[in-house]
């Protein structure tokens, strides 16, 4: 299969989808470019701010992206590029990108409140806190993995004498140096942009450059060669800091600033694939069952490890939290709404494109089980393409490692987003649907405290992140499939209350649910089998096997609610017609 091809066709068929479904959707739900935004309604210089169109584009990508359409399309492989692209295209335009547009706009018509608000308010107060608890424990997981990546990347190796190993820590020493003069370098934007009230398109052509400069100095010093728990708390601290400070400081800027590095690596690999233009060596389809399990581990059937494995290249739940969580409290227009989460969501699904050509070009390591971590899969595919560009042979060091870079670039930016969309679950669970912070007093006031939130938010997180996250982790892939189904449901449900059509949510919104069902099926079916074989790490399976019931359970309460309010909908309409 010709690369260039692959993606050209895809790109095609994606801003296709943009202009016709996406359009289409808009005017089914009705935007309206005139309606008083929550980010004007409410403004109060911290979490509700009016942000300039490409600005909040540049934090909700940067928030939703970081390496999700990177991993989960290169893991997914396993079953050929025929079923994982008809899956980002089709997934993108009628799931993924149809989710995220309705949760930013169930959001904006909601005071700019979470999700849970919008189930509250449409379904009842119990699924919006069952809701909530379950995206609060999600959240609280997507901290401790983010922090834990983080303080691995930027960690220093030490000798068995104690003594820094100064050639196997300077990569990521540079990453760690480049990361905090990156957060210096959007603090400085923001203040210029947002108090000095300098031109965007000015500050934009600055802020490239320094992003630029602190690479080269960062390249070149890097002083800083800590311990992974020691980084760990100092993330701890930043996130702490970072969650509860005005957005228009650091969250902003530093998002629409760090969205440039994610363009330049899909210009990167564009330019790669064009240039180079391979055939990729990645069969069509490989059947129905992961057997070619190149890290010793399959993935089991395709269905429904195929819907649950790509995620953000096609539809993830986490989207919906950000996009209803820090998206609509800054949303200008109601207009903005459409490029910013459908059109976000469609640049995804090409990020997840190019992922497919990336492993499709080092397929046979990738089989071997030669090159199997994504991100270096990623990195050495897009590297080895430009590298065979005339010209350009020997930059295949340089773009492999500021490819590395810019997805650890995102890991930070992921964990910010998730400490922040975290505090706001953590206090609206104390609040009653519809009810705000300024009408309690007592216990809840203090519960609601943002600074309190963030808190036990940062606690929690870090501490799951130093001890057994890991234990788990392999329970996020459904859980956040969950969180999409629901987000679904939430948005139908709005839909429905208003009198608006919703009939292009079911179909997903069901699909998603059983996928997630059957997945976490499979997971009690593995780890009952492992408990009846004993062994070690018990403990372990029994814990994962208890949440992945409840999450079962969960699923179906929140359903069986949802359903239930969708009939009640469905009979009056019946009634008054």
């Amino acid at each position: 299969m010709s690369a260039v091809t692959l993606l050209v066709s895809s790109t095609v068929v994606l801003f296709i989808g943009y202009i016709t479904y996406g359009k289409w959707l808009a005017n089914q739900w009705g935007i309206d470019e005139k309606k008083v935004t929550p980010s004007h309604e409410l403004e109060d210089g911290v979490d509700y701010v009016p942000a300039k169109a490409p600005v909040l584009l540049g934090h909700h990508f940067s928030s939703i992206a970081g390496a999700g359409p990177i991993n989960g399309p290169i893991q997914a492989a396993v079953f050929g590029w025929v079923p994982v692209l008809l899956w980002v295209l089709i997934g993108g335009i009628f799931f993924g990108a149809t989710h995220d547009f309705g949760a930013l706009f169930a959001s904006i018509r909601h005071k700019g409140q979470s999700i849970g608000e919008v189930i509250g308010q449409n379904i009842g107060a119990r699924a919006k806190k069952l809701f909530l608890i379950f995206s609060y424990l999600t959240l609280l997981l997507v901290v401790a993995a983010f922090a834990s990546i983080v303080a691995e990347t930027f960690k220093a190796t030490f000798t068995d004498t104690g003594a820094v190993d100064i050639a196997a820590s300077s990569a990521n020493a540079s990453t760690a140096m480049i990361s905090i003069l990156f957060i210096l370098i959007a603090i400085a934007f923001g203040f210029f942009v947002y108090r000095r009230n300098a031109s965007l398109a000015t500050s934009t052509i600055i802020g490239v450059i320094a992003i630029v400069a602190c690479i080269a100095i960062g390249l070149n010093y890097h002083p800083l060669y800590l311990s992974s728990t020691t980084w760990m708390i100092i993330v701890g601290l930043y996130i702490l800091v970072a969650s509860v400070t005005p957005v228009w400081i650091l969250l902003q800027p530093r998002d629409y600033l760090s969205s440039f590095l994610l363009y330049a690596m899909i210009i990167l690999a564009v330019v790669g694939i064009i240039g180079s233009h391979p055939t990729l060596d990645i069969p069509a389809f490989t059947g129905f069952v992961d057997t070619v399990a190149p890290t010793g581990t399959s993935l089991g059937y395709l269905f429904p490890a195929l819907f649950v494995t790509i995620a953000c290249g096609a539809i993830s739940g986490f989207h919906s939290l950000v996009a209803s969580g820090t998206t609509a409290k800054q949303i200008d227009s109601e207009k903005d709404a459409r490029p910013i989460a459908y059109g976000s969501m469609l640049v995804e699904c090409v990020l997840a494109v190019i992922s497919v050509c990336a492993v499709g070009f080092i397929w046979k390591d990738y089989a071997a089980g030669t090159t199997v971590t994504p991100t270096v899969v990623f990195a050495s595919g897009i590297a080895g393409m430009l590298s065979k560009i005339p010209g350009l042979t020997n930059a295949y060091n340089i773009t492999y490692s500021l490819l590395v870079l810019t997805v650890s670039v995102f890991c930070l930016t992921s964990l910010d987003t998730a400490t922040r969309l975290a505090r706001y679950m953590f206090q609206e669970f104390w609040l009653e649907p519809g009810e705000t912070r300024d009408q309690v007093t007592g216990l809840k006031k203090t519960l609601t405290n943002p600074f309190l939130a963030t808190l036990i938010t940062v606690v929690l997180g870090i501490s799951l992140g130093l001890t057994g996250y890991a234990n788990i982790w392999a329970l996020f892939g459904a859980a956040n499939q969950l969180l999409a189904a629901l987000g679904l449901l939430a948005v139908a449900a709005w839909l429905g209350n208003i009198g608006k059509n919703n009939k292009m949510l079911f179909f997903p919104m069901v699909f998603m649910l059983i996928a997630t069902v059957v997945s976490l099926a499979l997971t009690i079916k593995t780890n009952v089998l492992a408990i009846s074989a004993g062994g070690a790490g018990l403990t372990w399976c029994y814990i994962r096997t208890i949440l992945a019931v409840l999450l079962i359970i969960l699923a179906i309460v929140l359903m069986v609610e949802g359903v239930s309010t969708l009939r009640k909908q469905f009979k009056n309409v019946k009634k008054t017609a």
